[in-house]
């Protein structure tokens, strides 16, 4: 199997050597998301909430280039600045994870000691493509 490149302009170029996603197979694996405006490549103002708002827009642009919706989520990873951010954060997520009707992914959510740019929350997710 080999493995597929995926981008948009849609969502924050990359920064280093990485993919916003790789596609191997049927799954579709996103990189890391922060709270950064593709238009502009600076962080959204705000808190919590305008940050994971900001972070799942951009997944799911990532996940649109490749084909596939949030919907289809299987996984996700989320970091967060403050675990006392949680509440808020899952509210947002829920919103573009758990709509009515759709089983969520399971998750993984832990608080980061330090993220880049000392954001507040990114979220990585595997999809079924």
């Amino acid at each position: 199997m080999s493995k597929e490149t995926i981008s948009t302009p849609n969502a924050p170029a990359a920064l280093g050597p990485y993919s916003q996603a790789i596609r191997l197979g049927n799954l579709v694996f996103t990189a890391g998301q922060g709270p950064i405006d593709p238009a502009t490549q600076k962080i959204v103002a705000g808190g919590i909430v305008e940050q994971t708002t900001r972070v799942m827009e951009n997944l799911k642009a990532i996940l649109e280039a490749a084909g596939t919706t949030l919907e289809k989520s299987v996984k996700a990873s989320v970091f967060l600045k403050d675990l006392n951010d949680f509440q808020a954060m899952n509210a947002v997520y829920a919103k573009y994870m758990a709509p009515a009707g759709v089983a969520p992914p399971a998750r993984t959510t832990v608080q980061a000691a330090r993220l880049p740019g000392d954001i507040l929350v990114e979220i990585d997710v595997i999809a079924e493509g």
